[in-house]
């Protein structure tokens, strides 16, 4: 009997020992691979002021050289001002507003088994940029190319375009000596035929 327990007492060592390798083994493929753990703005979010950086916090520290994050707006333009910093298992990236609409941030990162982590997050912006106006220079103003109009360009009056003739004048003082002509010539016609009437009566 004392020879059973004393061999049960120095199995259980050994049994401990077996159960924390198995523990140990089946638990390193999920440390193996890092994750995300959160994110600011969170997954899902709708925000109307856009946030000066995007960030992302994993599970383990992050490996800056192998790490890629990238930061993508409406119709699929770059929205990431700037490089990556990284600090611990924290990286943050600096966010470049543009239109509103959905945003999605893509990492990619190594683990210690080999497999790439890979994921994203998406959050909605409501409100987007002010559009820039256009310059001046951009679009020529009316005063560039004024319109002509009967102000600007007023049509030549008749007295200029068409001066009076003089010769009216000339005509009608032509008409009276022609008329007084007619007269001197009448009245002479009339005192010769007075004169002959006379001297032919007996």
């Amino acid at each position: 009997m004392g020879g059973r327990v004393a061999r049960l007492v120095r199995a259980v060592p050994v049994l401990v020992g077996v159960v924390l390798a198995v523990a140990l083994s089946s638990a390193s493929p999920a440390y193996a691979h890092n994750s995300l753990t959160g994110s600011n703005p969170a997954n899902g979010a709708r925000i109307a002021t856009a946030p000066t950086t995007v960030e992302l916090r994993f599970l383990a520290k992050l490996d800056p050289a192998r790490t890629k994050i990238t930061v993508t707006g409406p119709d699929n333009i770059p929205a990431a001002g700037g490089a990556p910093a990284f600090s611990g298992s924290r990286v943050s990236v600096p966010f470049t507003p543009g239109a509103a609409g959905l945003y999605i941030v893509e990492y990619r990162l190594p683990s210690s088994d080999g497999h790439p982590v890979k994921g994203e997050v998406r959050f909605t912006l409501t409100t987007g940029t002010a559009a820039v106006p256009p310059s001046p220079s951009a679009t020529p103003s009316a005063s560039a190319t004024p319109t002509p109009t009967e102000s600007s360009s007023p049509a030549p009056a008749a007295s200029s375009a068409d001066p009076v003739p003089t010769a009216g004048t000339d005509d009608a003082g032509r008409g009276w000596l022609w008329a007084a002509g007619g007269l001197a010539l009448l009245a002479a016609l009339v005192t010769g035929l007075f004169l002959r009437r006379r001297s032919t009566r007996p």
